[in-house]
């Protein structure tokens, strides 16, 4: 069963990442992603990364290719957004969002890399 529940988790990681990046890309809009990103004082740029990496990075997990490094990869871009809401509390539920959730996803994601891929990846050594 622990295969399988490693699996769960780094599928619920990716798919997570998958839909924050699409998220950025179709609803807010990469512009608007930007402009955001310059509101809360950081170089607009920084947006282009921060989708690469969700988008790229969920896809990744959810295919099992370098899970370890995949993980590894996407725990400075919780980091940042752990910075932007830790202005709003502890709870995700507050205003703006706290600091809750991106904390326990950066956690998850530390946890994921130690364990590897679990079941359903390409190969064991991409794991």
């Amino acid at each position: 069963m622990q295969a399988y529940a490693i699996t769960l988790l780094r599928l619920s990681l990716g798919t997570l990442a998958l839909a924050h990046g699409l998220l950025k890309v179709f609803v807010f809009t990469v512009p608007g992603t930007v402009g955001y990103f310059e509101s809360l004082g950081l170089p607009g740029f920084l947006a282009y990364p921060t989708i690469l990496a969700e988008v790229g990075g969920g896809l990744l997990l959810i295919l099992g290719i370098y899970t370890r490094w995949i993980s590894l990869a996407l725990v400075p871009v919780l980091l940042g957004a752990t910075w932007v809401h830790s202005g709003n509390g502890w709870m995700f539920s507050n205003e703006g969002g706290g600091w809750e959730f991106p904390v326990f996803w950066t956690l998850a994601l530390l946890v994921q890399a130690g364990l590897g891929g679990g079941r359903l990846v390409p190969s064991r050594r991409l794991a």
